[in-house]
């Protein structure tokens, strides 16, 4: 281990290597643990603001049609001007469900695509979508959403959409030179508390941001090892690396409300990581010695990171699967007007009046109601009871597939870009490489190469569902929606 830690102690950004350092990063690739030390060409133009010519019909190729993928089929066949026309998954059970569902609820039959690993491919090939919808397991983010933009289709990805800083690389590269859309499915960034959270600090309720704190809490013990049908794709990740590996839904909605890429950028991280103990001690107690699933994990039960921006801000990532606690995918912003935190319903806003203990004692209930209603983002005041009337982690889902229809469909540019993917998946590699290195201190490269000094934050974005045909009643109720 101290021989690999040794190994890991480059640069991040793969740009500064020279080529005499190529044995170094050959090193690294094959411990699995870092990208390989090569140059890339710059992109022809850049993506902030990007607006693709407008589509009156969005038609949709889903691929991977389990549990997220199958979800989005639903939402997607229900968002008027959008048709789901290809269904994709290397098991054509999985196809022939969704194909099902579809005909069943009276919408057009798709064209499908299933049997090997290579069969997405067909997909993007074919005339008959304009966006490529990736539901795949993580490995296949990246491979499918590359091929998909060189078959000029846009391409949206599930999180977490690239493993590597290569890979981060290449899909910013790739969506400037073929001029696609290349945007992380990134929910969390529209719950209802979230957006409340960007509407507060839009408004400058809370003042000077300092501080940022977020996370993934999720004990997925039992799902990772599916003891059910044996497929622990997951876990099989978090054998082979440490860090955090799913930073995106806590982070994504800090780095909005902070203007990561807009304005600030992020500048290093530091990261340390827990014993695996829960990972160990629930190997004990469900496999005897011996069998192929006692085997070392990596991952630590518990990984913190600690990230710098260049103005100066801090964020605390937190990532936990492992641990018995309750569920939590949270963020909270701090500042000089005040606190507020989008899963423990803790507010405390500043008060110059209120001397000595001003920030001991919460806000209650009632009152953090109020605030909420008086700041509730226009897309939940206006889309959100036909959100949470189709699912999807309590609308959010909806109310994410919506906008970005409402875009592709008003020629607008998309809330998230293929920069804000690419920061945020860069925690991935970059946090790994500190936790096996001793929390060594990481460098974020510059994946906009200087154009987040005068990109425009985002702002209080809207949906006009009259405009898009869209009423209550031409929604109903999803059963297979996640909810949580």
């Amino acid at each position: 281990m101290k021989r690999q830690r040794a190994r890991l102690q480059m640069s991040s950004d793969r740009r500064e290597f020279l080529n005499g350092t190529a044995w170094m990063g050959a090193v690294a690739v094959a411990s699995g643990c870092m990208s390989a030390p090569k140059r890339a060409g710059s992109g022809e133009a850049t993506m902030f603001g990007f607006v693709a010519p407008r589509l009156k019909r969005v038609r949709v190729g889903v691929v991977g049609l389990g549990s997220r993928g199958s979800g989005a089929v639903h939402r997607l066949a229900m968002v008027p001007g959008v048709e789901v026309t290809a269904l994709c998954d290397i098991k054509p059970n999985e196809v022939d469900a969704q194909f099902k569902w579809l005909a069943d609820h009276g919408y057009r039959k798709p064209r499908t695509f299933s049997g090997s690993a290579e069969v997405y491919k067909g997909l993007c090939d074919w005339d008959g979508v304009d966006v490529v919808y990736n539901c795949t397991s993580w490995e296949s983010h990246a491979p499918i959403a590359l091929y998909a933009m060189r078959a000029d289709k846009h391409a949206f990805i599930e999180v977490p959409a690239a493993m590597t800083l290569d890979e981060c690389w290449e899909l910013v590269e790739t969506s400037e030179r073929t001029r696609r859309h290349c945007m992380q499915l990134e929910n969390s960034c529209y719950s209802e508390k979230t957006m409340v959270e960007l509407m507060l600090v839009r408004a400058g309720v809370l003042g000077e941001l300092t501080h940022g704190d977020c996370g993934y809490i999720h004990d997925l013990t039992e799902f990772n090892h599916n003891r059910t049908n044996g497929d622990t794709w997951r876990l099989d990740w978090d054998r082979l690396h440490s860090g955090d590996q799913y930073p995106t839904h806590g982070l994504v909605p800090i780095m909005q409300l902070m203007n990561v890429n807009r304005g600030d950028r992020f500048d290093y991280l530091v990261s340390m990581g827990s014993p695996q103990a829960c990972y160990e001690r629930y190997e004990r107690e469900h496999y005897p010695e011996g069998h192929p699933r006692r085997r070392p994990v990596l991952m630590p039960d518990v990984t913190t990171t600690l990230i710098k921006t260049l103005s100066g801000k801090s964020i605390t990532v937190t990532h936990d699967v492992s641990t018995a606690r309750p569920h939590a995918v949270f963020s909270a912003i701090m500042g000089t007007g005040g606190y507020y935190s989008t899963i423990y319903n803790q507010v405390f806003l500043y008060d110059p009046e209120h001397k000595g203990t001003r920030g001991h004692k919460p806000w209650d209930e009632k009152r953090i109601a109020e605030l909420d209603a008086k700041y509730r983002h226009p897309l939940w005041k206006v889309v959100g009871p036909i959100a949470k009337k189709v699912g999807g982690h309590g609308g959010q889902d909806f109310i994410m597939d919506l906008r970005v229809a409402y875009c592709l469909q008003n020629g607008l540019p998309l809330d998230m870009d293929v920069y804000d993917l690419a920061a945020s998946c860069a925690v991935l590699e970059l946090s790994e490489r500190s936790c096996l290195n001793g929390s060594s201190r990481e460098v974020f490269p510059d994946f906009t190469r200087g154009g987040w000094r005068t990109a425009k934050p985002l702002g209080i974005v809207e949906i006009d569902p009259k405009r898009m045909g869209l009423t209550i009643d031409g929604v109903q109720k999803d059963r297979d929606q996640l909810s949580v």
